[in-house]
């Protein structure tokens, strides 16, 4: 017996979303359903490339279409309401911010490793690095070419091993030691040109390495970009930990998204007598989990690997690094977090009864 559309998007309503607590139907994630010689194409409204949960999503819906004798053929589709611009940054899917209250916390690390991470899954990657006053993320993804300009004057960003970088290291003088002297007025002029004088070209996501605290440059970003969400880079430290909070607030406040917290510097494993020491103190993610309802993304250690003075590349593509994991880790929770954003944006617009994301996932956690 030959099953039709609606029987077969009645099907698919068995299938769970594992984190906004529903299934994929009346969440309002299958776009759309249409059968044709033995083939069903299934249009869903995801928008987080590789993101383990959407993927695992995806196998259990070509599981329910196979079961129903179709051959599966599933396509994303991302809307609107889930940030995508065609006009902003066209051809950008995601835009995810990284951000700390204060600096020397590891915030380049983990975003420079973030967007390597999501580029080696096989995503579309571009890091735009923000941090005008300490532009620091081509030392951990160098680039071989200078930046490119387009017939129209748009500037295209080098490729470092795949990831297109986009830094003010790159308008600079050769000398390391010469200051980036900029006020506030050319700091924000320096945005709107990495904003709109940039050819990204198609990317899933645009990993955006702020600079740290509250400054300009967190402002414009909010004001001119469509910001899928922001991590915040803490270490356990009393004083970072507070200013991270107020880095939290002014994201809160201006209604992006916070996709939750990576506790870095959170512990050391000594290779002499085989103990791990809080070194910095502990527990300063899981006091913003637990104030802000925000979820603990990644707790990564203190080691040598993460220094990037070497030049050598972030640290997720040494397969030789005993950290790697703990990176690959921090990647998958963050790209999860992205795509329970985004479906729950869906959700939002339809009126479907999911769970808020802001008030806190448990199972996008570390630890729980």
């Amino acid at each position: 017996m030959t099953v039709t559309e609606s029987e077969l998007e009645s099907k698919l309503a068995t299938v769970e979303d594992p984190l906004n607590d529903d299934d994929v139907v009346s969440l309002g994630l299958v776009n759309d359903v249409q059968i044709e010689e033995g083939t069903a194409e299934v249009s869903l409204a995801f928008n987080a490339p590789y993101a383990p949960a959407e993927m695992e999503i995806g196998n259990e819906i070509r599981d329910v279409v196979e079961e129903a004798g179709l051959e599966p053929d599933l396509r994303a589709r991302a809307g609107e309401q889930q940030g995508f611009d065609e006009e902003i940054l066209p051809g950008v899917k995601n835009v995810v911010a990284v951000a700390s209250g204060k600096g020397g916390v590891g915030k380049t690390t983990v975003a420079a490793n973030l967007a390597a991470g999501l580029q080696d899954r096989g995503a579309r990657v571009g890091i735009l690095d923000a941090d005008v006053h300490g532009p620091n993320v081509p030392r951990l993804l160098p680039t071989e070419n200078a930046p490119g300009v387009t017939p129209e004057g748009d500037i295209v960003p080098p490729a470092s091993d795949g990831v297109r970088v986009m830094s003010t290291d790159h308008m600079m003088p050769e000398d390391d030691d010469q200051p980036a002297v900029l006020r506030g007025p050319m700091v924000n002029n320096v945005m709107m040109k990495f904003v709109n004088e940039v050819e990204w070209g198609r990317l899933d996501y645009l990993v955006v390495d702020l600079p740290p605290g509250t400054g300009d440059a967190s402002l414009n970003l909010l004001q001119s970009l469509p910001v899928a969400g922001v991590v915040i880079v803490t270490t356990p430290q009393e004083m970072a930990v507070a200013d991270a909070r107020k880095g939290l607030r002014l994201f809160e406040d201006h209604d992006a998204p916070v996709f939750g917290v990576v506790e870095n510097m959170s512990t050391f494993h000594c290779p002499d007598c085989e103990e791990t020491h809080s070194v910095f103190g502990e527990g300063g993610g899981d006091e913003i989990r637990a104030d802000y309802d925000v979820p603990v993304l990644s707790k990564l250690p203190v080691h040598p690997d993460f220094d990037s003075a070497g030049g050598e590349g972030p640290t997720v593509r040494d397969e030789d690094s005993p950290v790697r994991e703990d990176l690959l880790e921090m990647v998958d929770s963050v790209a999860d977090r992205v795509g329970e954003v985004n479906r729950w944006k869906v959700a939002e617009h339809l009126g479907a009864p999911a769970v808020d994301p802001d008030d806190g996932v448990p199972s996008a956690a570390e630890g729980d």
